[in-house]
């Protein structure tokens, strides 16, 4: 249960970390975007990337949570909802000034993109590992 716990919070600090860095990036690379940061006046191009961004950091912050849980299911499920659940207030206050495909598609991949984060994580098999220990 703690490990789940730990592997959760580890999993919302790795999604704010990864977000920051990649944002820092796009800041510097993409002219013109921290003005449209600012307005919401993105680009096909910038809304794209912002896109991108939310799945890449949520496949990363799901292997964190993965990695940290290994034997939790519910762990990436939890941390998954948990982002999502943060945004839903975000993107209704922002609702008018960006276009629907993208209010859906950003919210509709958090959790799918947290899970297969997770997924990606090579699970430890305990019983092969005591099989493997017990013969030694």
């Amino acid at each position: 249960m703690k490990r789940s716990i730990l592997a959760c919070l580890a999993g919302l600090l790795t999604w704010i970390v990864v977000v920051s860095v990649i944002d820092r990036v796009l800041r510097l690379s993409l002219p013109n975007y921290t003005a449209a940061e600012q307005t919401l006046q993105f680009t096909l191009g910038m809304k794209w990337a912002r896109l991108l961004m939310a799945i890449v950091t949520s496949v990363a912050a799901g292997a964190v949570t993965g990695w940290i849980s290994q034997s939790s299911r519910w762990a990436p499920l939890i941390a998954g909802s948990v982002v999502f659940v943060m945004f839903i207030p975000v993107h209704i206050a922002v609702w008018n000034r960006l276009p629907v495909w993208y209010h859906l598609t950003f919210l509709l991949t958090i959790i799918p993109a947290v899970l297969v984060g997770a997924l990606m994580v090579p699970r430890r098999n305990k019983d092969f590992n005591m099989v493997y220990s017990a013969s030694r």
